[in-house]
């Protein structure tokens, strides 16, 4: 059973991406996927400086966040577009899980992971020119992220009041579906 770190880019208490990554989870385990759901609001960090990770090292969260990704064979991740790109908190993370650490390179969290990517948004895009700056960002540090991904369109309309489901799971299913197979065979090769 593959070991899938899940998270959103968005921190807002009532954000459609936050909706979307518990579908997504959901849906992960339902195809066998053993799922960590993480809100990255409880690893604040600071905006990446070179200056202060010379000074004070790298923070206390974002050891923590590379501990999970280490630990994890591959990343679920919704975000919400910001200006047609990554929000500045998914960047952010990114970026100090990527720092080296005790000699060891800051790609290594991120080596041999398969992601799926996803995007969630009221607007007629649903994130989707987001998600190529995401997929260029993860394949840099070495992610194998699959072809396909998922963007929710009207993502304000898209998900049941009562229950917080996705009305429409199939498209997504078959994401998180390929991303439990890929990441399966990939751990057997």
């Amino acid at each position: 059973m593959p070991k899938i770190l899940a998270f959103s880019g968005s921190i807002r208490r009532d954000a459609l991406n936050r909706k979307l990554i518990q579908a997504a989870a959901d849906a992960t385990r339902a195809a066998g996927g053993d799922v960590t759901l993480i809100d990255l609001a409880d690893y604040p960090l600071p905006l990446y400086n070179g200056d202060l990770e010379d000074r004070d090292g790298l923070p206390d969260n974002a050891l923590r966040l590379k501990a999970l990704f280490k630990d994890h064979d591959a990343l679920l991740i919704a975000s919400p577009e910001y200006n047609s790109s990554i929000p500045p908190l998914l960047k952010n993370t990114i970026d100090w899980v990527s720092r080296e650490w005790g000699g060891e390179s800051g790609l290594v969290p991120y080596q041999n992971k398969v992601a799926a990517i996803m995007a969630a948004s009221p607007g007629q895009f649903g994130g989707m020119r987001m998600l190529p700056h995401l997929r260029q960002i993860l394949n840099t540090l070495g992610v194998l992220v699959l072809p396909g991904q998922f963007s929710l369109p009207g993502a304000d309309k898209a998900f049941d009041e009562e229950n917080g489901a996705l009305k429409s799971p199939a498209r997504l299913h078959d994401l998180v579906l390929e991303l439990v197979k890929t990441t399966n065979a990939l751990k057997q090769a």
